[in-house]
């Protein structure tokens, strides 16, 4: 962690830390707004679950396509305005797949939605981290909360769409317009200058930044960065279980209206919101370790028991277990990473970022593989038996201080 000497923040770093608030917000609330409409596009294309799960797999395959773009972007463009820049084409491209008429047009917008997600993730959490150095103090943890109350309000605004019969261009537009002007809005209080700072300087050029720790690779650095990869692909299955399937899940195999259909995903990312309100006071009082081993743990039972006696409501509370569960994992695992020994300063973290995408990609057509072998709640058996590999990983992180 960085060693800053504390301080008040001034009026405009509390209001580049809104900024970047309203950035996660609208990252998480612009997919958000799509996953609902999946059944309706899956059945307008006439597609089967395997072919489903390799369409929605693009989004995920263009975020790992760009992930390594984004270094570039951001040294070019600096951090904020690639991020506005990304969510201006993250929503083009989910209205694009909204309007697509074809399983081609449909995941190539996905192609494009994913890589500019990636983009304005790397740049908005980028800034953050500009402005967290400002505070001198964690706040990171809070914009991933801000991020999944964008998903909760997203997928409402979907489920609302639905409820009221507006079509998926309508819906799609009033969305991408909205929060593309919420971008823009808050570019005008992000922080100014460069992302770059001179070695020991921090933003203001006040504040010597201290990364201890850095000395020379333990035996075990290769093995722990490997668990972390793992730890964070966890939590990143889970999140695609709820994104792509749950409401797939729930109105197919349990005949569940549209509209509680899209509960799913909103349980689970509404719980992951709670989680990670919860996360950084149980972490400091129980240790990591214990928080991932326990919400593995939450993640697989819950889940487990949700699939074992399927119901709409059960199923429902399963994926808010498995959110509650998971809310953790990847922030631990890049806040681990970035701390490990004999690394340049965020190269562990650059490292995890990128490969935990490979679960986005891997996830979807897997599980619509065994879907369509045998059925959507055996493919759905991938979120229990995430939680268990946390469960199961969990040493590598870091135990209660004494």
């Amino acid at each position: 962690m960085s060693v800053d000497v504390l301080r008040r923040p001034a009026s405009a770093e509390r209001q580049a830390r809104v900024a970047v608030a309203v950035l996660f917000f609208t990252n998480g609330a612009l997919f958000a707004n799509l996953l609902p409409r999946y059944p309706q596009i899956k059945a307008d294309l006439d597609i089967g679950n395997a072919a489903y799960g390799l369409a929605v797999a693009a989004f995920p395959a263009g975020a790992i396509a760009a992930g390594l773009a984004a270094g570039v972007a951001v040294r070019w463009l600096g951090s904020a305005r690639t991020a506005v820049a990304g969510t201006l084409v993250t929503g083009a491209g989910i209205l694009a797949a909204g309007l697509a008429d074809s399983v081609v047009m449909f995941a190539a917008a996905l192609f494009l939605a994913g890589a500019a997600d990636s983009i304005t993730d790397v740049a908005q959490n980028a800034h953050g981290l500009r402005v967290q150095r400002r505070y001198g103090r964690s706040i990171i943890n809070s914009f991933h909360a801000v991020w999944s109350i964008g998903a909760v309000v997203g997928g409402s605004m979907a489920a609302a769409a639905i409820a009221l019969g507006l079509s998926r261009g309508q819906h799609l537009t009033i969305s991408a317009v909205v929060f593309a002007i919420a971008a823009c809005a808050a570019l005008r209080f992000c922080l100014p200058g460069p992302d770059t700072e001179p070695p020991g300087e921090s933003d203001d050029g006040g504040r010597e930044t201290v990364r201890p720790g850095r000395a020379a690779a333990g035996p075990r650095a290769a093995y722990v960065l490997a668990a972390l990869v793992l730890i964070a692909t966890a939590g990143t299955l889970v999140e695609d279980a709820g994104s792509s399937w749950a409401t797939l899940y729930l109105s197919d195999s349990l005949d569940a209206s549209v509209t509680l259909a899209a509960c799913g995903f909103i349980a689970l990312v509404g719980a992951q919101f709670i989680g990670r309100l919860l996360g950084d006071r149980l972490v400091d009082r129980f240790g990591q370790r214990t928080v991932a081993r326990a919400g593995g743990l939450i993640a697989a039972a819950g889940m487990g028991l949700a699939l074992a006696v399927p119901t709409v409501p059960g199923t429902i509370l399963g994926f808010a277990a498995a959110g509650f569960g998971v809310a953790t994992l990847v922030p631990a695992a890049m806040h681990e990473a970035d701390e490990l020994p004999g690394l340049k300063a965020g190269s562990g973290l650059a490292i995890v970022s990128w490969l935990m995408r490979l679960g986005f990609l891997v996830s979807p057509p897997v599980v619509g593989l065994i879907a369509d072998a045998t059925s959507l709640r055996a493919g759905l058996l991938v979120v229990p038996l995430a939680g268990l590999l946390a469960l199961l990983l969990a040493g590598v992180l870091q135990a209660r201080k004494q």
